[in-house]
């Protein structure tokens, strides 16, 4: 038996249950790409002797090959403990866990049809108030209950979904798996080394240590921010002079902040010194000869370090003792019931209660981000929260509404109106009746709106959008004298995105989005406060806010079907395939160094390197912040086919005179076609490329970023998604031959034809 493959036991400091640690044969480590990732899980037992038996088991394991395949999983449960075999085959088979199928099986959403509930999901701008939309609308007190919290900085990082409905309270939490709150970890640690390395002081590394770079894991939230920086996060809610809930300040005595910090000392102390032995042998191993050569060195010593950090014992022991203190937070749930996985992380936590306050106490640490509380919430470790209970707003006249309210993560503040919504939100919209753009009146329709609009057109989910405006009453100036005039200089705003889209889309998009801006847009102002009907001020926003909820209702009322084909020329198709995979690799290219464009720059290489190694790893996302391929894929075939269907050569039996109509059959097409490209291009630029992704994210040495981008750019993408041209291959055929194929099907169910 190879020596590294050998069990070891471990227990963290203050922890009196046993871990063992070990480096698995069989499954690859995605830092090498080879076999022998290190694992470390807990036994499930405080004592000595039934821990060394584990481990012993878990050794005879590891040293017969035997062993070393999942078809031999049942043999190994005749002979060895459980919990040794758990240990032994997780991860030997990629899991995939439906989280949203878990928060369904303790809290059924209802149906549209069966019940008459209307599910509406909220879009908007990071700091645009859907949030504060949604208090609104499920009544929850904006002074006393701060449920679901709001920021100006991006709050909501996990998905929130509200069931309005008669009975008790209910809630259902569930967490990010394990391996990706500890990669997301390993990363901060990673930062913290190479600014320890730079001389920073602790402040700075402390900020590395708890806050992820793209801001969606904020482990200080988890671990409080520290004994160098009380005030290590400026985020709080947006009014500073929000009263603080007597419960918000109630110290929890379970956790003891004052270890946590001697913790986080001793694991800067512990940084510190692994930095320098690091980084002194590995500045003196790449060596630099003058100022071009150490910007060279600089981004290899970054990303060599890295990967050395990883085969490190003591960068994984500062990895554990932190992640004990992460799961430490758990004990923190005297309420409720908590399922957890075979491995013993937390998946979800549900509870139930009649007590709206002790509800509305417990569900915030899950989702809560006021600082008084940092270093006792489970916020950053939550992937969703789905609660159900007679939440209505007090200003609807004592009648709830019959609704489930979605929220998310905000847009942020996208560059380009052509950026591509992510994959898990396209999912999300095509399951919805309604989808509430949020936007702020004060600067409307930027970037961000602008790309969710452009999504539900060519989609074909117009007819669902509805449009809120908020911070109405901020909207000022000589020429506004009144609420109407200030409506039109909202709007105003909109004509020149109207016409860019039309220019792009074609004029039913154009059309479309007039229709919805005329029939279907609120304007909200004050809506951060407690709304009264009895104040002057307030009844022009609960008008607006009770008009919102008919539309909501009224919108699955489905138009009489359409007795006309369209048929379309498959030459066409082939033009939209090729212009599509011509704009990917246009965007692309520039962003990989590969080529030169203007307005686009090249992305760092971290950036790049982080990419790789999310698509490359089973069970994590497919982006990393604004990087989207399999998006960007989507949206670029998305739009070109939206345009074809609008260009059909000719109706059977007869045209239809109304455009309405028109719209309507377009919009069914797409609306199918949707789903059908997002799985296209999933399976193509990820599912299919795993082994080039891996080889990418892989890469070291000198030309490493160089290498990565080639092969990003010429075995990924130029394989995923070739230009189709006089030039048949493999490569380009089945390409074009799958996306028609998928237009062909599409037609079939929907009724129309492609010649």
């Amino acid at each position: 038996m190879e020596k590294r493959f050998a069990a070891t036991l471990s227990r963290s400091q203050g922890r009196s249950a046993w871990a063992v640690i070990f480096r698995h044969p069989a499954r690859i480590d995605p830092n090498t790409g080879k076999a022998g990732i290190r694992v470390r899980q807990g036994l499930g037992t405080s004592d000595d002797a039934e821990a060394n038996d584990l481990k012993d088991q878990l050794n005879q394991l590891l040293g017969d090959e035997a062993f070393w395949s999942m078809p031999a999983k049942a043999e190994a449960e005749k002979r060895f403990h459980r919990r040794v075999v758990e240990i032994f085959f997780h991860g030997m088979e990629p899991e995939q866990s439906d989280f949203g199928a878990v928060r369904e099986a303790v809290i059924p959403l209802p149906k549209s049809e069966d019940s008459g509930y209307r599910r509406a999901l909220l879009l908007g701008t990071t700091g645009a108030g859907k949030t504060t939309l949604l208090r609104q609308l499920i009544g929850t007190d904006p002074d006393t209950e701060r449920f679901p919290s709001t920021s100006t900085a991006k709050t909501t990082v996990h998905e929130t979904e509200v069931v309005l409905a008669p009975g008790p309270f209910q809630a259902v939490v569930t967490f990010f798996p394990i391996d990706e709150v500890r990669e997301h970890l390993n990363e901060c640690i990673s930062e913290a080394v190479l600014s320890a390395y730079r001389g920073d002081a602790d402040k700075e590394m402390l900020r590395k240590l708890l806050m992820h770079v793209n801001q969606r894991f904020r482990f200080n939230y988890v671990l409080g921010n520290g004994p160098h920086s009380p005030e290590l996060d400026d985020e709080d809610d947006e009014d500073e002079i929000e009263a603080v809930p007597v419960e918000e300040t109630t110290v929890d005595q379970t956790i003891d902040l004052e270890a946590t910090n001697a913790l986080l000392t001793k694991c800067l102390s512990d940084l510190r010194s692994i930095a320098v032995r690091h980084g002194d042998q590995l500045k003196g191993e790449l060596g630099a000869i003058d100022e071009k050569d150490q910007r060279v060195v600089d981004e290899l010593f970054e990303e060599e370090l890295d990967r050395r950090l990883r085969e490190d014992e003591d960068f994984h022991r500062v990895s554990d003792e932190l992640m004990d203190e992460v799961e430490r937070r758990f004990s923190l749930l005297d309420q409720g019931s908590v399922r957890r996985s075979k491995q013993g992380w937390p998946q979800s936590w549900s509870w139930q209660t009649d007590d709206r306050v002790a509800f509305i106490k417990a569900v915030t640490r899950f989702s809560s981000n006021h600082s008084p509380r940092f270093g006792r919430l489970l916020t950053p470790l939550v992937n969703g929260v789905r609660v159900s209970g007679p939440f209505m707003p007090e200003w609807n006249g004592g009648q709830q509404p019959k609704l489930v309210l979605l929220d998310g993560e905000g847009l942020g503040h996208t560059p380009k109106s052509v950026a591509a919504i992510s994959t898990s939100l396209t999912r999300r919209i095509e399951s919805t009746d309604a989808i509430v753009l949020v936007d702020n009146a004060t600067i409307p329709m930027q970037a961000a709106p602008v790309a969710a609009m452009r999504e539900m057109i060519t989609t074909g989910s117009a007819r669902k959008l509805l449009l809120v405006f908020t911070h109405f009453d901020e909207v000022k100036g000589d020429n506004l004298p009144n609420a109407s005039a200030k409506e039109q200089h909202v709007l105003a705003s909109a004509e020149n995105v109207l016409a860019s889209i039309g220019e792009e889309l074609g004029p039913f998009a154009e059309r479309a989005l007039r229709g919805r801006l005329k029939e279907a847009c609120f304007f909200v102002g004050g809506i951060d406060e407690h709304l009264d009907t009895s104040k002057k001020t307030h009844k022009r926003a609960i008008g607006e806010l009770q008009k919102l909820l008919s539309a909501i209702d009224a919108i699955v009322e489905k138009p009489a079907p359409v007795h006309a084909t369209p048929v379309y020329d498959r030459m066409n198709l082939v033009l939209a395939v090729k212009n599509a995979a011509e704009s990917f690799h246009d965007a692309w290219w520039p962003r990989l160094g590969l080529a030169y464009k203007p307005g686009i720059g090249k992305e760092h290489w971290k950036r790049i390197w982080a990419l790789s190694r999310r698509l490359s790893t089973p069970g994590f996302g497919d982006e990393y912040d604004n990087l989207k391929p399999v998006a960007d894929l989507r949206k670029q075939l998305q739009d070109r086919l939206y345009v074809l269907l609008q260009n059909p050569l000719r109706w059977e039996p007869a045209e239809p005179t109304d455009d309405a109509q028109k719209q309507q059959v377009f919009d069914e097409l797409a609306n199918t076609i949707s789903a059908k490209i997002l799985d296209l291009a999933t399976r193509r630029v990820r599912a299919e490329r795993m082994p080039e992704w891996q080889s990418a994210f892989n890469q070291t040495g000198r030309g490493s970023s160089y290498a990565r981008a080639s092969i990003i750019g010429e075995q990924i993408y130029e394989r995923a998604a070739p230009i189709p041209d006089v030039t048949p291959s493999p490569d380009r055929n089945s390409f074009l031959h799958e996306v028609a194929a998928v237009v062909e099907t599409v037609c079939k169910e929907a009724g129309a034809n492609l010649a």
